[in-house]
């Protein structure tokens, strides 16, 4: 590795020291061209032993610590509700934005922070991870390629365990303002990954219910998505499974190509079918990704450095806000079905009361 004192690092701040921000922190440590500068959380304790453990100088105030440190990216880690607003703020004091998902809780909100940036000239990138994949990248270049064909049908399954214990951590977990369900914490990534692959989306109808967590909104979900080119998505959503996580899958069908996407967070090929593709397939078998640590996979190291590469030599992240609204939207959209009990014809059009 180059040592870091030999190049420009851009220096980071992570706000927000929570469950997701050491792998944001592991990540900008082990690149070069990063530094983590500053940390901010409103615990002073946890900020500071988020700082002694990782860098940076630790804050409780994010306008503060926007006022005061000398950054260039900021990465909002913070409940989900407080992202856009956080990220806004981010923008206008001339900062670069990396944004975990979902990048708002609602359209608006999730608008007004591309319109920021923009008017603020800084990138914005939201934090999909899986884009990233080993195993996702390799069937994304074989989407490209056109190997598939015509798409047929897709589907995008999370069968994970999210316990009471778990939503008991913080009071904002699954609630319909702060935090929203499985849908928008835990499957967001995998839906993310379906409308990528399979393009802009005509309608959704689904469902969603509370069956077996203390929360305001859903444990278990289900949905269809017609897509604009004529192809079937399927979404299977759950943090019910008992007695812990088994899969998050991707399943993309076409004309001349079957692949499935397991393991525990989209980071294995289980079926790569394409004509002639027999030694193809036994040499992506034989050099599969073991399962990562958690479910947040291998992905964040590589949109961090991919941030860096948009900051230093111009051009759009990967995944920018204008992607990022993408799954919010076909998210949003299944909240609407389940209380109108009718299929949402896209653009989805919020109510005001959202």
């Amino acid at each position: 590795m180059q040592d870091k004192d030999k190049i420009k690092a851009l220096r980071f701040a992570i706000i927000g020291c929570g469950r997701i921000a050491p792998k944001h922190a592991e990540s900008i440590a082990a690149l070069p061209e990063a530094e983590l500068a500053a940390v901010c959380d409103i615990i002073p304790e946890k900020a500071r032993a988020f700082a002694d453990k990782y860098g940076g100088k630790p804050y409780t105030d994010y306008l503060t610590m926007l006022r005061e440190a000398d950054i260039d990216v900021v990465t909002v880690a913070t409940p989900s509700d407080l992202h856009a607003r956080i990220g806004i703020a981010a923008a206008q004091a001339g900062k670069h934005v990396m944004v975990e998902k979902p990048m708002a809780m609602t359209l608006k909100s999730a608008d007004e922070l591309i319109t920021a940036c923009k008017e603020a000239g800084v990138k914005l990138a939201v934090i999909h991870q899986n884009r990233f994949n080993k195993s996702v990248k390799t069937m994304r270049r074989a989407l490209e390629e056109g190997r598939f064909g015509q798409l047929t049908h897709g589907q995008a399954t999370i069968r994970w365990n999210r316990n009471d214990e778990y939503y008991a951590q913080a009071p904002w977990r699954g609630t319909k303002l702060r935090d929203g369900g499985v849908l928008m914490n835990q499957s967001i990534h995998n839906i993310d990954l379906l409308q990528w692959t399979f393009g802009p989306v005509e309608s959704v109808f689904g469902y969603t219910a509370t069956r077996l967590r203390k929360i305001e909104m859903e444990d278990v979900a289900g949905a269809v998505i017609k897509f604009k080119n004529g192809a079937i998505g399927l979404i299977e959503a759950a943090s019910t499974i008992y007695p812990r996580n088994i899969e998050e899958t991707l399943n993309v069908f076409g004309e001349t190509g079957s692949v499935i996407i397991g393991g525990i967070a989209v980071n294995r090929i289980e079926t790569w079918e394409f004509p002639g593709g027999e030694k193809e397939k036994e040499e992506l078998f034989a050099s599969q990704e073991s399962d990562p640590p958690t479910v947040y996979g291998f992905g964040h190291r590589e949109i961090i450095q991919d941030m860096i590469r948009a900051v230093k030599e111009g051009g759009t992240p990967a995944v920018p806000g204008e992607e990022g609204r993408k799954a919010l939207e076909i998210i949003l959209a299944i909240y609407q079905c389940q209380e109108t009990g009718q299929p949402v014809i896209f653009p989805l059009r919020e109510s005001a009361a959202d």
